[in-house]
């Protein structure tokens, strides 16, 4: 079967070769306490180990029941939309129009849909290394190329307005950037967003910030939406990390006004709507008694973030930027390996913890990080410096 020429440019997703790996070794007798085994600790995958809460799983539920499971318009809700952009009023103090708001089939959807829209073979669009890699292979799959800006620590890992300028060509459409950052939780300085932003509109280009883990922050100071900096930013959101929707699969852009009606077109075409039931239900986010709980769960968040940090700085796997938001850390594996997939393989063999190489987010520093996920329980947490610190004496 001749496949299409795109999957060329399509790495493969390490993360998820790493995550099976570790699922089977899981299943093995070496993993069961039964036969005297360690269960594995898993801190390789970005997913809260928080559910959706009570009034979200409620709504769900008394959506079906009522039998309201039938397609919505292609941009979403319009209760939902006008919910969302109350929200921004809300929480960010941005009059937000409803109609410049596309409710979307995850943010992996809302990515899609505004690569589709403004990249075309032969374009380039700006991105820091790390950087998550699903942004790039969404690029790729336009037929554009994703042109990679090595980012270390001094610049928070973060593209910067000078790293614009000097590696912009003529072939350049633009930037996406994400604000807290996966796989680092670093996020760009509102100075030095605006200094992008501005740059890329003086060279007629478009500026997407994916914001989805833009709930999750640790810091007032990094914590304004981007689209406070103009109606002509894109801005991709999603209810997976700070609203605990994963699998609902539901997600949302805010774009300008012109991009609407073709956004629209293609989102048609793709997949007629986004979920209804997870819809109906995510109008229940926003509710009182579910702000209250995912607050409560950003503090849990901040807690791991305070107790892993310095403790993997103390093991000689130094955090060099703490992370300002999400929920990852992205350590510097250096001191103890020459290769980070080499450790990671080493301590989920030895101590039955999975981490996250760094092959995956970009080439720069692949082998020098590694990226763990304190997306889990503080007693897991504990347990699992325990088990690295043990196997790094080994």
């Amino acid at each position: 079967m001749k496949l299409s020429a795109r999957l060329d440019h399509i790495e493969p997703f390490y993360v998820m070769e790493f995550a099976k790996a570790a699922r089977e070794l899981a299943s093995s007798p070496a993993c069961d306490p039964a036969q005297g085994g360690r269960s594995m600790i898993f801190l390789n995958i970005g997913e809260p180990d928080f559910t959706a809460p009570p009034l979200v799983q409620a709504a769900a539920k008394a959506a079906v029941a009522a039998g309201r499971s039938q397609y919505t318009e292609a941009t979403g809700l319009r209760e939902l939309r006008e919910r969302i952009a109350r929200w921004y009023a809300e929480h960010h103090g941005l009059a937000i129009d409803p109609g410049r708001i596309i409710v979307t089939a995850g943010a992996s959807a809302a990515l899609q849909l505004a690569s589709l829209a403004l990249f075309e073979p032969g374009d380039e669009v700006l991105m820091p290394d790390p950087c998550y890699p699903c942004n790039r292979h969404f690029v790729a799959a336009t037929g554009a190329r994703a042109r990679l800006v090595a980012s270390g620590p001094e610049a928070r890992f973060q593209l910067s307005a000078d790293g614009v300028t000097s590696n912009w060509t003529e072939a350049t459409r633009g930037v996406l950037l994400a604000s807290p950052s996966n796989p680092t939780g670093t996020s760009i300085a509102p100075v030095e967003l605006a200094r992008i932003v501005n740059a890329v509109r003086q060279r007629g280009g478009v500026s997407i910030v994916d914001e989805i883990y833009l709930g999750l922050s640790y810091d007032s100071a990094f914590s304004h939406s981007a689209l406070a900096l103009g109606d002509d930013i894109i801005s991709v959101n999603s209810f997976s990390k700070y609203f605990s929707m994963t699998g609902w699969r539901l997600g949302w852009l805010v774009v300008p006004q012109q991009l609407v009606a073709p956004i629209e077109k293609l989102a048609q075409n793709l997949y007629i709507c986004p979920s209804t039931i997870a819809q109906h239900a995510a109008l229940a986010c926003f509710e009182p008694e579910s702000l209250a709980e995912y607050e409560r769960r950003r503090e849990s968040f901040r807690a791991r973030r305070d107790f892993v940090v310095p403790a993997l700085n103390a093991l000689g796997l130094k955090v060099p930027v703490l992370p300002d938001g999400a929920f990852y850390a992205w350590a510097d594996c250096s001191a103890h390996a020459d290769s980070s997939w080499a450790l990671c393989e080493q301590l989920m063999r030895r101590a039955h913890v999975a981490l996250t190489p760094g092959r995956d987010f970009g080439p720069a520093a692949a082998e020098r990080y590694l990226r763990l996920s304190f997306a889990t329980s503080l007693p897991l947490l504990q347990e699992a410096v325990t088990r690295i610190e043990q196997a790094l004496i080994q």
